[in-house]
């Protein structure tokens, strides 16, 4: 017996049926894909071609004058073995200003959050204006303020306070000193980094349950502590992870205020020179434009791990 394959045609479609289907799905979806354009365009021309064309050029040798020319890897080649200034200097630098910086900052912001939590409405809004306000200021304007206390003559309010103590002999140049330029600039990028971190774990500690904590109380939860630890850091850790996010973002990117404090790029003795201040040395002092792209790359791959690492640690579960 044989089986005849029957081959069937499938009838098309008639215009009519497509436009108004296309019609129906535009009316019923169409506001919201507008809302998502918008952003996907923004997104694109100011993140993804930047990054894009950051990534290409520092494969590049670009002087801002001639055309770009392909050299391959050896801009990272001479960057890992052959700049001394970045291995010396730089990189332990901001390594070292990122260590204390991020996770200090980060543990301040959490601490202030919660500490304001705790009072009245109306006294926890001005205590947190007071705190958010630095992050508000410019670099410039912070260095205004921290310049005239840190200043190197008599009349610094730092150098004065000490000659009439008796405790120093003569002004101490702090901003041009390469032993006190790094403390410095932590201290003042601590006390400017109550930013929009900071407001997200403030609203996120206030968006807690009460009810939870009164469980907690009856399961054996006895102190602030374990209250901390076992209730609010669980409850809020989109605030967390949107605080640590913009902590690391906001530590690898610092590098005005050294400038600004010492008056010079490159830093005196390199002292306060961070990766950024490395990346506008090359690229907007010398001219090297393909150089410094390489650098911003290894500044964005730093970034990107340290934001997985605070995924991992502060993502939702499930």
């Amino acid at each position: 017996m044989q089986i005849e394959a029957r081959q069937t045609r499938a009838e098309p479609i008639p215009a009519q049926h497509s436009q108004a289907g296309f019609q129906c799905w535009l009316n019923r979806e169409g506001s919201a894909y507008a809302f998502v354009a918008a952003y996907a365009v923004l997104f694109f021309t100011f993140i993804v071609v930047p990054v894009a064309a950051a990534i290409g050029l520092s494969f590049m040798f670009f002087d801002a004058i001639q055309p770009p020319r392909f050299i391959g890897l050896r801009n990272y080649i001479t960057l890992l073995t052959q700049d001394d200034t970045f291995m010396r200097y730089v990189l332990p630098n901001t390594i070292q200003f990122a260590v204390i910086v991020g996770p200090g900052g980060y543990a301040l912001a959490f601490f202030l959050a919660w500490v304001l939590a705790q009072l009245p409405r109306l006294p926890r809004t001005f205590f947190a204006l007071i705190l958010y306000s630095p992050a508000m200021t410019s670099a410039v304007a912070m260095a205004v303020v921290w310049k005239t206390l840190f200043s190197g003559d008599q009349a610094g309010y730092l150098n004065s306070f000490l000659l009439g103590l008796g405790l120093i002999q003569e002004p101490i140049q702090w901003l041009q000193s390469p032993q006190y330029l790094m403390t410095i600039m932590i201290v003042v990028t601590l006390w400017s980094s109550m930013g929009i971190g900071f407001l997200a774990m403030l609203a996120g500690i206030l968006e807690t349950n009460p009810d939870l904590y009164e469980a907690a109380s009856i399961d054996g939860v006895s102190n602030r502590l374990q209250e901390i630890f076992y209730i609010t850091i669980p409850s809020m850790k989109p605030q967390m992870l949107f605080g640590a996010v913009m902590a690391i973002v906001g530590t690898f990117q610092a590098g005005a205020i050294g400038v600004t404090l010492s008056g010079s790029n490159p830093t005196p003795q390199y002292a306060g020179q961070l990766i950024v201040n490395h990346i506008e040395d090359y690229g907007f002092l010398r001219y090297e434009m393909g150089y410094a792209a390489a650098v911003s790359v290894v500044l964005l791959l730093m970034v990107l791990f340290f934001t997985r690492l605070a995924n991992r640690l502060f993502a939702s579960e499930g």
